[in-house]
C-alpha cells in the first residue's frame, strides 16, 4: 500500500488534509467568535462576516426547502470519490494536476462536513468593493477555485503527448 501511495497521485493527499484542517479550523473560529451575520471589519473592503449558505455556489438553490442539502452532499461525495480515484491513477510526478485534485477534494470535503454537521455551509470571508459585494465564501471555496484554475491552466499549457508517426510504406491493417 505504501508503494502505491508513493508512486501515485495519492501522495498529494497531504495537501488535501492540510487545506481541510485549515478550512475546518477557520469555520470553527467563525462559529465561536461571531454571531450569525455579525461582521468584524478588517479593512474598508474586507470583513469577517458569519453567514450560512444552505445552497451551493452563490447560494444556488439556497431557499429550495432542504432537499438540496442531500443533493449537494451526494454530489460532493461522488466527486470526492472520483478525485481519489484520479489521484490513485496518476503518477506522483504529475504535480500540478494532482495538486489541483487535492485542493478540489479538500474543498468538497470541507463543505460536505458542514452540510452533514449543520445542514448548511459556514461562510465568513466577505469582500465589499463599494460598487460590488462578492457573496461571502470560505477556505473550502478558495481551494476549489484554485484547484479548478490549475486544471484549466494545465489543459491549455500542459505538454501534450505527440502521436507516433508510422513509417512510410508500413501500413498496419
Amino acid at each position: 500500500m505504501a508503494e502505491i501511495i508513493e508512486k501515485s497521485g495519492l501522495r498529494w493527499l497531504w495537501l488535501a488534509a492540510i487545506m481541510l484542517a485549515f478550512d475546518q479550523v477557520t469555520k470553527y473560529w467563525t462559529i465561536q467568535s461571531l454571531d450569525l451575520y455579525e461582521s468584524y471589519k478588517i479593512s474598508s473592503f474586507f470583513s469577517f462576516t458569519y453567514a450560512r449558505n444552505y445552497g451551493a455556489a452563490f447560494s444556488f438553490l439556497g431557499d429550495a426547502g432542504g432537499w438540496q442539502r442531500y443533493l449537494f452532499t451526494a454530489i460532493a461525495i461522488l466527486v470526492s470519490g472520483y478525485l481519489v480515484y484520479l489521484l490513485k491513477k496518476n503518477s506522483s510526478a504529475e504535480r500540478w494536476i494532482n495538486c489541483a485534485y487535492a485542493l478540489i477534494l479538500s474543498g468538497a470535503l470541507g463543505n460536505v462536513i458542514d452540510r452533514i454537521m449543520f445542514g448548511y455551509v459556514v461562510d465568513f470571508l466577505d469582500f465589499d468593493l463599494g460598487f460590488y459585494r462578492w457573496p461571502t465564501f470560505n477556505i473550502a471555496d478558495i481551494a476549489i477555485f484554485i484547484g479548478a484554475a490549475i486544471m484549466i491552466f494545465e489543459s491549455f499549457f500542459a505538454k501534450q503527448a505527440k502521436p507516433i508517426k508510422q513509417p512510410k510504406g508500413n501500413k498496419n491493417v
